[in-house]
């Protein structure tokens, strides 16, 4: 059992620390295949943000489908664990805040995978917020969202309700659907949903 010096999920030493000893319980090593699924339904070319990117194994896979992507993530450690395995898309990784970012262009889609529950819930809001002001109308906000009632975390979980309570002020729900590959800790827990911008 390892153990960590920093214990705040809100704080970059934390995942900087987990990166550089490579413990990554969330990590998949790999593409989901929801995700695989959402880019065959899909007209190539979109521009994705991908906050929160970590290791970044989506950015290749979407790049090389044609996508305009741009991954961030705050933590330097995991910026430089996805430069190191992208490759050519190395450079499409960013060191930086979420809630600061300013992508180039606006995207069509932000892909979220583990973001959300990656921080304490008085985060929600504040999230929930940015993901409606970087998306213009008819973006879509499409991932993955982990449904738990546990109290610690990360993952943090969300209940139903408590997520339909975030997001429908600004995005309706056009896709709703169970995981079939999820990792351990998410297992059973997560659904794969799409939102679109009012």
């Amino acid at each position: 059992m390892q153990t960590f010096e920093t214990r705040d999920p809100t704080d970059q030493a934390f995942w900087n620390e987990r990166f550089d000893r490579n413990f990554m319980p969330w990590d998949k090593g790999g593409v989901p295949a929801a995700l695989r699924d959402f880019v065959a339904q899909s007209a190539p070319g979109a521009t994705v943000l991908i906050p929160g990117c970590g290791t970044g194994y989506e950015v290749g896979y979407l790049c090389e489908a044609g996508w305009d992507v741009t991954a961030i993530d705050f933590s330097p450690a995991a910026v430089d664990a996805a430069r190191a395995l992208l490759g050519p898309w190395a450079q499409r990784v960013e060191q930086a805040d979420f809630f600061t970012f300013t992508p180039k262009k606006p995207p069509d889609v932000i892909y979220e995978r583990a973001f959300l529950c990656a921080l304490p819930p008085r985060m929600r809001a504040a999230i929930a917020a940015r993901w409606a002001a970087l998306l213009p109308p008819g973006g879509l906000l499409a991932g993955f969202f982990y449904f738990d009632d546990a109290p610690k975390g990360p993952p943090f979980g969300i209940a139903k309700d408590a997520l339909d309570a975030l997001l429908k002020p600004s995005f309706e729900c056009v896709e709703d659907r169970p995981v079939a590959d999820s990792i351990p800790a998410f297992a059973g827990r997560e659904r794969w949903q799409v939102w679109r911008r009012y």
